[in-house]
């Protein structure tokens, strides 16, 4: 499955029933730290849990591409420094923390545990995965 480049969040949500609408609630963490704002229209892609696609939603976008360098080659998208609302989806092989953001790049988390959010401040980015630290947990 290819992932857009204008990925702005990845998430886990339960979709469900409020009146006569179905609902997926977006964390508050992904609001607070700029990803998403209210009141915009976007794009959203829904994934079942094993992987296989379910279900796309399209409407209206307003999602501009970050990848400003002119390289052909994606970009990591984070940088060394940045604070960064993660949920941790699975565990690597030495027992760290793994989470995934925009394309489906990798966050290693160390002392982390599968399902948690956490506020991580990234200490270190490659081009195919980055190390961050725990700077807030349960957010």
């Amino acid at each position: 499955m290819e992932i857009s480049d204008k990925l702005l969040c990845l998430f886990n949500a339960e979709v469900t029933v409020k009146d006569d609408e179905y609902v997926v609630e977006v964390p508050r963490s992904e609001v607070e730290s700029g990803s998403v704002d209210p009141g915009e229209v976007y794009r959203v892609a829904l994934i079942a849990q094993g992987g296989e696609t379910s279900e796309t939603t399209e409407s209206s976008s307003n999602v501009s591409s970050t990848n400003t360098s002119g390289s052909s080659e994606p970009q990591p998208p984070v940088e060394s420094g940045e604070v960064r609302y993660v949920e941790i989806e699975d565990i690597g092989k030495q027992g760290d923390g793994i989470a995934r953001v925009e394309r489906g790049y990798v966050i290693i988390v160390p002392d982390a545990e599968i399902g948690e959010r956490v506020k991580i401040e990234v200490t270190e980015v490659k081009s195919n995965f980055a190390v961050g630290e725990i700077i807030e947990e349960s957010v």
